[in-house]
This record gives C-alpha cells, sequence and structure tokens, in this order.
C-alpha cells in the first residue's frame, strides 16, 4: 500500500530537480536587467503590504507610537523565513517581532489583524482562480490527482482523507470557540481589537484594501518582468495563470512557497507557450529569486532592526514570551 505514495512523492522530488538542472542549464539565457527590475517591484509589493498591516494595527492601537520601520521589518522577516521553510513557520516569526513593535499590545490582538489582510487576498484569488480555470489550460481539481505534485495529487487521490481532514479541522475550530467563548471573554475582546479597522468602512477601504491593491500592481508587473527574464513571455493572460498557481500552491504549504506544485502546474499551464524546458526553468528560478530576496531583506531585518542574530533565536523568544505573558486566569488556546 505505501507503494503509491511512496512513488508519488519521488515523482514530486523528481519534477522539481528536473525543473532545478533546467534552471541551471539555462541560466547565461536569463535576462538580468528584467530580473533585477522584478525583484525591486517585488519588494515594493511587500513593502505595501506591510504598510497595510500598519495601517491595521494603528487603528486597533491608536494612542501608541507604532514604528513602520519595526513592522516592515517583521513582514520581510516572516515572509523570507516562510520562502525557505514549509509549514508557514514565518507567520509565528512574524507574529512575535510585529507584537513586540506595537507597545501595549498583545498576541490575540495582533494575530487578528493578520487576518484582516485576508480579505483583500480571498476576493482577489477568487477572481484570478476563475480567469485561470475558464483558459483551459488550467487542469480542474479533479486532475490534480494526475500532476507530478504529491502534496496535491495525494489530497486529489484521496478525497475522503481531505474531507476528514477540513471536518476534522472545522470541529476543532469550533469545539475552540466554544470553550474559548465561555473561559476566556479577554481573549475574545483583545481578538475584537485586531478587527477594529473593519467597523470604520470608509478607513478600511483608504487604507487597507486600496493600499493591498496597489501592492497587487506592484505583484502583477513584477512576475510580467520574471516571465520576460525567463523567456516565457509577459503578457496579462500569463500573469493571471502565474498568480492563479501561486493562489493554489499556498493553499498547500507543505514545502517552501509550494515547491513541487508551483512545477507541476507551470509545466501543464504553460505547455504550449514556450519550451519545456524554458517552462521548467522559470518555475524554479523565479521561486529561487524570490527566496533569495525576501530571506536575504527578512535576516537583515531581524539583526538590524530587531538585534537577534538568527531565526531560531526569534522563535524561541517568542515561545518564552507567549508563555509567561498569559495570566493564570487566561485559559492557554487550543492547539
Amino acid at each position: 500500500m505505501p507503494a503509491a505514495p511512496a512513488a508519488s512523492l519521488g515523482g514530486s522530488f523528481q519534477s522539481f530537480f528536473d525543473a532545478l538542472d533546467s534552471f541551471f542549464s539555462n541560466l547565461a539565457s536569463v535576462r538580468l536587467l528584467p530580473l533585477l527590475f522584478a525583484l525591486a517591484l517585488f519588494t515594493c509589493y511587500l513593502t505595501l503590504r506591510a504598510r497595510a498591516s500598519f495601517n491595521i494595527l494603528r487603528a486597533a492601537y491608536p494612542t501608541e507610537r507604532i514604528s513602520f520601520k519595526r513592522i516592515w521589518g517583521a513582514y520581510f522577516a516572516g515572509y523570507g523565513f516562510n520562502a525557505v521553510i514549509p509549514a508557514r513557520g514565518g507567520d509565528v516569526v512574524r507574529l512575535f517581532l510585529t507584537k513586540n513593535s506595537v507597545p501595549n499590545s498583545s498576541f490575540p490582538a495582533v494575530a487578528a489583524s493578520f487576518v484582516v489582510e485576508l480579505i483583500f487576498d480571498i476576493a482577489m484569488g477568487s477572481v484570478i482562480l476563475v480567469f485561470a480555470f475558464s483558459q483551459g489550460v488550467f487542469p480542474k481539481p479533479p486532475d490534480f490527482a494526475k500532476l507530478n505534485a504529491f502534496d496535491l495529487s495525494y489530497l486529489a487521490q484521496h478525497p475522503e482523507l481531505t474531507l476528514f481532514l477540513l471536518t476534522l479541522l472545522a470541529v476543532a475550530g469550533l469545539g475552540g470557540f466554544a470553550v474559548l467563548s465561555v473561559r476566556a471573554k479577554a481573549f475574545w475582546e483583545r481578538v475584537r481589537q485586531g478587527f477594529t479597522i473593519l467597523q470604520d468602512r470608509e478607513r478600511y477601504i483608504r487604507e487597507v484594501f486600496l493600499v493591498q491593491l496597489g501592492g497587487w500592481c506592484f505583484r502583477f508587473a513584477a512576475f510580467w518582468m520574471l516571465l520576460e527574464a525567463f523567456n516565457v513571455g509577459g503578457s496579462v493572460r500569463n500573469v493571471l495563470l502565474v498568480l492563479g498557481v501561486n493562489a493554489v500552491s499556498a493553499a498547500v504549504p507543505f514545502t517552501p512557497q509550494g515547491a513541487g506544485v508551483q512545477q507541476a502546474l507551470l509545466t501543464k499551464v504553460f505547455a504550449g507557450t514556450a519550451p519545456g524546458a524554458t517552462v521548467a526553468s522559470y518555475s524554479v528560478g523565479q521561486q529561487i529569486a524570490i527566496g533569495a530576496l525576501t530571506f536575504g531583506i527578512g535576516f537583515a531585518s531581524v539583526f538590524f532592526i530587531f538585534r537577534y542574530r538568527s531565526f531560531r533565536e526569534v522563535i524561541a523568544r517568542g515561545q518564552e514570551e507567549r508563555a509567561t505573558s498569559r495570566s493564570p486566569r487566561e485559559p492557554r488556546a487550543p492547539g
């Protein structure tokens, strides 16, 4: 029985390393100027994302002095860590650094402020996925089982297991909600504090939604330049397909940046657009470029802004502070 999953896992790794080999084989053909321009645009995209986060926190803590530089550094540190480490460990890094950057803040309120950012992402991601699936080149969810991406294909091949996991998460979430609603009124008050900006719709649109929209314009331009840099060819359609691939791979965070999932999907999506070796080179090259950029800026932020020597030290300090910050009356959140 384990042979099939093992074969799928082997095929997923083989697909990734084949793409990596294509990247190094075609390294000389990469256009440097569009690549550098793409990285500059992507930095602008994340900076605007950090600005939206800053505005959300400023609404939650209007009387506190909050440094945008520290919120920016925390955002890049979290994103950079996620770029090289699976399972969204960078979110923990960002949570701790952001909490320490906002005087008198709490972990529940800061975590809730992160959720506010997802409203735009869900809205934009849904539109992009509708477009991607309408193009006839994007595989339908049932066809994910045929892709050379272990995590995505395994879940598609085992719908009962997928449904069970989703049900388990839903039940655990409802159970946690019920327990905390009864035992931790203060906890939910802090959570609501993180959602403060949603009470002022005009302010949310002006300081969050439109800022994130501006950021996505930079992201769109960045991927256009990356497609040009790796000779796939930039176009509105191609960029939207790439963003669709990113949306799917982000939903399966078992590998850094959805490595494996992205290679399989991009190869399928651009099969008739560019040679397979070119697409493979792009699929790995853009991940390496973005990962190196964000990890480098993130590590520099941890060292120069927050004065920590490593991401490991940040995580350890965050766990210590979370443990000591709980009062006897505040129950530990489930999970």
